[in-house]
């Protein structure tokens, strides 16, 4: 393997099989949720307010210094969001990856934006609905339903490029 990169599944050189494999398992009782990642959203608005719980990679939340306790990424990330009832995850875009949600509980409306904010579509979605995000399109979603949201959250790049906002919107404004 001496001209080949190293890849983030390829077995550490000194591990056992046994140590490589326990290391591509990230179980439910050793994870929690990070309601910081999106915190500075709240700065602007309370309802921004939710949480992340990270399995593969870092997601797309440009968490700081990254997550230690996850799985290596290599083309995707892989996490759970909580989306408590009435709040919601700003308008936002991805150049780079596809995003994926797929809701496990709740009732989430998904809203869709043009780049040049020409053009607008939305989905509720629910239990076992998945919506698949090309890049370059604006996404967000308001949990409209009774209880809090769950959902699978899933990118296409191990490393994706932190999302931005519309230059108008107050987000856009924070510094993280």
């Amino acid at each position: 393997m001496s001209d080949k990169q190293k890849r983030s599944w390829d077995q550490p050189e000194g591990s056992t099989f046994q140590q490589w494999m326990d290391s591509r398992v990230a179980p439910r009782a050793t994870r929690t949720y990070d309601w910081n990642a999106l915190k500075f959203q709240t700065q602007v608005d309370p309802k921004y307010g939710r949480a992340q719980m990270r399995y593969v990679g870092t997601g797309g939340t440009g968490v700081v210094g990254g997550d230690t306790n996850t799985v290596p990424a290599e083309h995707f990330t892989f996490s759970t969001m909580v989306l408590p009832a009435g709040h919601e995850g700003p308008l936002h875009i991805h150049y780079d990856v596809e995003e994926v949600f797929f809701v496990l509980r709740g009732k989430v409306k998904m809203i869709a934006e043009s780049v040049d904010g020409k053009e607008k579509w939305e989905v509720v979605v629910g239990e076992r609905d998945l919506i698949s995000w090309p890049p370059g399109v604006y996404r967000g979603e308001i949990n409209i339903g009774d209880e809090e949201a769950l959902m699978l959250v899933m990118l296409g790049a191990a490393k994706p490029e932190t999302p931005t906002y519309r230059p108008n919107d107050p987000l856009s404004k924070i510094k993280r």
